[in-house]
């Protein structure tokens, strides 16, 4: 049996955005917001380079990511073709105007997931490179 954990109102969500819940651990959670008024939840991390979903345009029951336009589909977490890859998703349900995730999901899954880290910074002047320490 699930418990379910109040998140938000649906008035709290943007239509056509998101809304990230932090977790104890792990990343955050990105709560989409369609125009029908339907709500979704997936990790806040595009399964192509991590960038982060909740920053991405909501169309339909998609969202791109902001990074490089990959569609991920709101209601499985899959990328639409001909891109692979897929985001963890989680339960979520509206209740009387309130948003509630599945508490056990939101503790537990996919907290081993991190976003990918960028390099060193580079100083460039002229020809030479140097990294910053």
């Amino acid at each position: 049996m699930s418990f379910w954990q109040l998140i938000c109102t649906i008035e709290d969500i943007p239509v056509l955005g998101a809304r990230r819940v932090a977790r104890p651990q792990g990343l955050d959670v990105a709560v989409f917001r369609n125009a029908e008024n339907e709500v979704f939840a997936l990790l806040d991390r595009c399964p192509h380079k991590g960038g982060p979903l909740s920053q991405g345009l909501v169309f339909g029951r998609s969202v791109a990511c902001p990074m490089h336009n990959w569609n991920i589909a709101l209601d499985s977490g899959h990328a639409a073709a001909p891109d692979e890859g897929c985001t963890p998703r989680f339960d979520v349900k509206v209740e009387g105007g309130q948003v509630y995730m599945d508490a056990d999901q939101l503790a537990t899954v996919a907290l081993d997931l991190t976003r990918p880290v960028a390099g060193p910074a580079r100083r460039c002047s002229g020809q030479s490179c140097s990294s910053v320490a």
